[in-house]
């Protein structure tokens, strides 16, 4: 498919965001809303995934085959990294058990000996026990026409919502998977069908929306307000068909260094928090200003991250590329 310049670079965006966050978490800032780069990635998620499944059609096995390849090797050997080093005495406030360990690697949501949080070994995974419930989903839904598949996803989340809001359910499975946050994957794909249609909107609407978008983020942040789903959910939405009106219009262009950091954004994404933990800690350690500890944090999260996708993901989705083509060879 071709690249749509326009969502690797806010790809690459959301993946600075959560690691400015994290940064300004250990080193004493505020930059809260930078957790609102996870509603970002959600929307594209299910933006990506509706318009590769109209433009590649595969079977459900594939898909999820595909998904499984992309996403669980790298989280698999980031868990095993943090269980190590719980066990090697890194981790004071980790408290390990075998089923915890399992049902993160495994996607199974379940509250963390170590808090009470329903967080996996390694706590930003917490988001892909939502996207692997939506490409289940997703999955199965590909049995399904193409007509019905956006009203059969869009019905069952919206089901589990509703669910969620007059149920009090106790169950981590359950207050994971009605939590109204699964609706941003819904809305990717509506803003995916619109794509795919010609239906986004011209210029100057689109431009407003990103500086309303940018405007509601920057709000929220500045006065320190409040803010969950039901407040970023809208913006990141806004902020996905905006940048999409530009780049239809053709104003987006390929530049290098974002089109990198939307290519290396889910290993930024697994792997900053080690390099943020390791560069605050010594940054506290030798008494380094706290803005250049925070910089220096961000900037070791985001190369970490630049680094695994070169040496460790791109390698194996190259890999995984040249598979076909080698059988087809063969074949």
């Amino acid at each position: 498919m071709k690249t749509i310049h326009g969502i690797q670079y806010l790809r690459a965006a959301a993946a600075l965001a959560v690691v400015i966050f994290h940064a300004a978490e250990k080193t004493g800032h505020y930059f809260a809303i930078g957790a609102a780069g996870v509603d970002v990635f959600f929307v594209i998620s299910g933006f990506i995934m509706w318009v590769i499944s109209d433009r590649r059609p595969v079977t459900p096995v594939r898909f999820m085959v595909d998904r499984i390849r992309r996403i669980v090797p790298i989280y698999w050997l980031a868990i095993m990294v943090m269980v190590a080093g719980g066990i090697a005495g890194l981790f004071p406030n980790m408290v390990l058990s075998v089923k915890h360990a399992l049902a993160s690697l495994f996607f199974i949501p379940m509250r963390s000996p170590s808090n009470g949080e329903i967080w996996p070994v390694l706590v930003q995974g917490w988001t892909l026990n939502f996207e692997m419930l939506f490409y289940a989903v997703f999955a199965l839904s590909l049995f399904l026409p193409r007509n019905w598949r956006l009203p059969a996803i869009a019905g069952l989340f919206l089901l589990l919502v509703l669910a969620g809001s007059v149920i009090s359910f106790d169950n981590a499975l359950m207050l994971t998977y009605t939590r109204p946050v699964i609706l941003e994957f819904v809305a990717g794909m509506v803003i995916g069908e619109l794509w795919l249609k010609g239906r986004v909107p011209s210029l100057a609407p689109g431009v407003a929306l990103i500086v309303c978008s940018f405007g509601g983020f920057a709000l929220v942040g500045l006065l320190r307000l409040p803010f969950d789903e039901f407040t970023t959910g809208p913006l990141a939405v806004m902020l996905v068909v905006g940048v999409l009106s530009v780049e239809a219009r053709g104003y987006i262009r390929s530049l290098q260094v974002p089109n990198l950091l939307g290519n290396a954004s889910y290993s930024i994404y697994i792997w900053h928090t080690f390099a943020i933990s390791v560069a605050a800690r010594a940054a506290s350690m030798v008494g380094v200003d706290a803005w250049i500890a925070m910089v220096a944090s961000v900037l070791c999260g985001t190369m970490i991250g630049i680094a695994g996708y070169a040496m460790l993901e791109r390698p194996l989705l190259y890999r995984k590329r040249m598979q076909p083509a080698a059988q087809s060879l063969a074949g």
